[in-house]
């Protein structure tokens, strides 16, 4: 969703405001400055209303960092949940698909919450670091569960790492959303969507090379990534 601009009026501040619309500005404050610099006073500069007027709803700038993520992972679980489940014999080339797919759809158009993720984890403070990971764990063990199963039905290397292996397929797809559509165009004359779906299957396919116990076994027809 749309983040909304510094608000510059001088009239009187809102008595009310939405709580969505705080979780907006703090997302964006904390994308720009990092949760250890960003303040209360210009999170409530960003959605236009009075500082006090935060701690209706929250009690604390880590309070309004954990909502962030309440409100967008739990719905990436249920979905990562779903495909992983065993009864789902699908090939497992396009149930890995699958899960760069949900990623894309629920975090393609919002760089700020990836870029306040990735700034936090890098900087390592450890009781966000904690509250981020509790976060992952749940989706990390659905998609490990569902590595595997590919190992377990002989389509993956028995010797994969599953950990490893969900991290990296799930890294490089964020990398890929925040960088191939600002430099595969003007590259190679693409719109960023086309460089996003160019980038993500041309990523697929060197993992999946990696990963398969056949590797010259031709991918499956693969969805479009926004489709």
């Amino acid at each position: 969703m749309p983040l909304p601009t510094p608000s510059r009026s001088r009239g009187p501040k809102p008595t009310k405001v939405d709580p969505d619309q705080l979780l907006d500005a703090a997302q964006a404050v904390f994308a720009e400055n990092g949760l250890g610099a960003a303040s209360l006073r210009a999170i409530a500069r960003r959605a236009g209303c009075d500082p006090a007027l935060i701690y209706y709803h929250f009690d604390s700038k880590e309070a309004l960092f954990k909502a962030l993520l309440d409100r967008r992972f739990p719905v990436i679980l249920r979905e990562v949940e779903t495909l992983a489940d065993a009864a789902d014999l699908r090939p497992t080339a396009l149930r890995l698909w699958e899960v760069m797919r949900i990623y894309h759809r629920h975090l393609k158009d919002d760089p700020g919450i990836r870029s306040m993720i990735r700034g936090e984890v890098v900087k390592g403070a450890e009781g966000l670091t904690l509250i981020i990971v509790e976060q992952l764990r749940p989706i990390t063990h659905a998609i490990r569960s569902l590595i595997g199963q590919g190992i377990a039905r002989g389509d993956l290397r028995p010797d994969l790492p599953p950990l490893l292996t969900t991290f990296f397929l799930i890294r490089m797809h964020l990398e890929i959303m925040d960088v191939l559509p600002a430099v595969l165009p003007p590259l190679m004359g693409l719109t960023p969507a086309a460089a996003m779906t160019t980038g993500m299957r041309a990523w697929f396919d060197l993992f999946w090379r990696g990963v398969a116990l056949d590797p010259s076994v031709p991918l499956p027809p693969l969805p479009d990534p926004a489709a």
